[in-house]
């Protein structure tokens, strides 16, 4: 009897060795702040929160943080060239730089993780103002992409040390309905999915819930495999891509090309009500994927009943997809840069915990026709 109880204590304790609240904020480093703060403001219905340059003591970048309930973005642009954030827009060009995880304790966060063989991106620092304290810590996974470990449980600043509350009263746009990140996923290169597995679930223990082969990513000309990471409690999901082989270049391969490397591919956010989330997005003229309408001909054969009206989600082009504990609706947009990158997915989940692997085919074979368009199948 001692024996089992020692084993599940040591199961516990293994288990919740980084034990992360949720995803704090996404950075993303761009050519100019201020401009994509007021796309990600006027297109995505987020509201300015902090600002962080010059003006706040911080000369060598200029920041603008926005919110949009427990969504929080940062852009990030260098002010002068011969500087890594400068470097990084040069090779890979906007993109996701940080994705960064509440924590209770970020010093604990960086002892635990870089002791397992995560390598150091931030020693743990303590940052202050008249507001309290952040403490923030950091470490390197897939390609240029990093984890900051954030305690802000002594601060009641506008954002964190460093910032200015930042409002323009003239231009307060209204949000569209999302309201966390659901997960963000990577692109990793050729093989290297089961070797960043293996980081996910040494360095931080997460666990892999659910993994998907080039049989089940794979349209008539490409395919990809996923692997999706889970943190123990749940609230931190990651996605790794790796590109499979195919009769022409898949979306992870062409990802790959013109990021330069390995990095965030796409950021999923959660909303209540998607359809309205959709309308308001498509009326600020966010681009989505569109699938032909042939695929909603059995949607309710394939899926089952739903609470939704189908012609609202035929008009739009949102994808349904079922599993054993409820269902999903998502949708993508188009990539936002001009490099065929970073794009972003609107989920409403209605129990459903997986990732619309029913929608897979469809959506994929709407990507390569974006791809021929381009040029890049």
């Amino acid at each position: 009897m001692s024996t089992t109880l020692q084993a599940d204590k040591k199961t516990i304790e293994t288990a919740d060795f980084l034990p992360l609240e949720g995803t704090d904020y996404v950075e993303l480093y761009v050519g100019n702040a201020k401009q994509a703060a007021h796309y990600y403001m006027s297109a995505f219905g987020f509201q300015a929160l902090a600002y962080a340059g010059p003006e706040t003591g911080i000369k060598e970048k200029a920041s603008y943080a926005v919110r949009q309930n427990k969504l929080t973005f940062v852009l990030t642009t260098p002010l002068r060239t011969d500087n890594p954030i400068a470097d990084h827009i040069y090779k890979h060009g906007d993109g996701v730089k940080a994705l960064s995880l509440r924590v209770q304790d970020a010093t604990k966060a960086w002892e635990e993780t870089t002791k397992r063989g995560a390598k150091s991106y931030m020693k743990p620092v303590k940052l202050t103002d008249e507001d309290g304290e952040v403490v923030m810590s950091g470490i390197h996974t897939y390609g240029e992409t990093i984890h900051l470990f954030i305690e802000r449980k002594n601060y009641k600043g506008a954002f964190m040390p460093g910032y200015r509350p930042w409002n323009n009263p003239h231009f307060q746009p209204a949000d569209t309905g999302l309201l966390y990140v659901d997960h963000c996923v990577g692109n990793v290169g050729w093989n290297q999915m089961n070797p960043w597995v293996k980081f996910y679930e040494d360095v931080m223990g997460f666990k892999n819930i659910l993994s998907f082969d080039d049989e089940d990513i794979s349209t008539e000309y490409s395919a990809l495999m996923s692997k999706v990471m889970s943190s123990g409690n749940g609230y931190v999901k990651f996605p790794i891509n790796e590109p499979a082989e195919g009769k022409k270049k898949s979306q992870v391969e062409e990802y790959l090309e013109f990021y330069n490397g390995e990095g965030c591919q796409h950021v999923a956010m959660a909303t209540n009500d998607i359809v309205k989330t959709v309308r308001d997005l498509q009326s600020r003229g966010v681009e989505f994927l569109r699938v032909p309408t042939t695929y909603y001909d059995d949607l309710l054969d394939r899926v089952g009943e739903i609470d939704e009206d189908l012609e609202p989600l035929k008009e739009l082009g949102i994808l349904v997809d079922r599993d054993n504990e409820g269902y999903l609706l998502q949708l993508f947009t188009k990539p936002v840069e001009d490099r065929p990158t970073l794009f972003f997915e609107i989920i409403q989940r209605k129990g459903a915990q997986s990732f619309g692997k029913g929608n897979f085919k469809a959506l994929f074979e709407a990507i390569e026709r974006e791809q021929e368009a381009r040029g890049n199948l």
